[in-house]
């Protein structure tokens, strides 16, 4: 209902701005006479009659202005990436942030893996998902992409019920070993 009601706001205002624009651009041009201006202007601050009508159609203009700032600069829950599913008993939304959470916690469920990081994108076949990942370098990169890939994909679906396409992993590094020191007490 309120989208309806907003629609029909913007429609309003939009041939309100229309028509004003088509006044000024006239008026710029001059195909509208000073003399013309001059008497809607007169008329507007010693007729009664007009002045009502200009108030009320200005008045009218700036609450439908106040209305979609107020619609531009909140942040409503349909501003959160999400991915919606409908099930007989209602809608389900789960956050982006959410799946990748999932993904790292699943991820990080791997043998050798030290830093990860994670993003997920939505398509007709179901989530993409980039696992970056650093590793200690003592173990198969392909064993353990393969592994990633496998766990990520299972926890994803198992927990969500939403299809999982593709992972990919990348392995950025792996770990540096700081070096020791051995302190020598004498």
């Amino acid at each position: 209902m309120v989208k309806v009601l907003d629609r029909l706001l913007l429609l309003l205002f939009s041939c309100a701005i229309l028509i004003a624009s088509i006044v000024l651009l006239f008026s710029a041009f001059g195909l509208i006479s000073t003399d013309a201006a001059e008497n809607f202007v007169h008329d507007v601050y010693y007729d009664l009659d007009t002045a009502v009508i200009f108030i009320s159609i200005t008045f009218a203009v700036a609450l439908i202005s106040i209305r979609f700032l107020y619609l531009a600069v909140r942040r409503g829950k349909s501003d959160v990436p999400s991915i919606d599913q409908r099930t007989e008993f209602g809608d389900i939304r789960i956050s982006l942030d959410t799946v990748e959470n999932l993904s790292l916690k699943a991820a990080g469920r791997t043998r050798g893996v030290k830093d990860l990081r994670s993003r997920v994108k939505v398509n007709q076949s179901g989530l993409e998902i980039v696992i970056r990942a650093i590793v200690d370098g003592e173990s198969s990169i392909p064993a353990l992409t393969e592994e990633i890939q496998g766990h990520v994909k299972n926890h994803i679906e198992d927990i969500t019920g939403i299809p999982v396409a593709h992972v990919t992993v990348f392995i950025a590094n792996i770990q540096q070993s700081s070096p020791t020191f051995k302190s020598r007490v004498e």
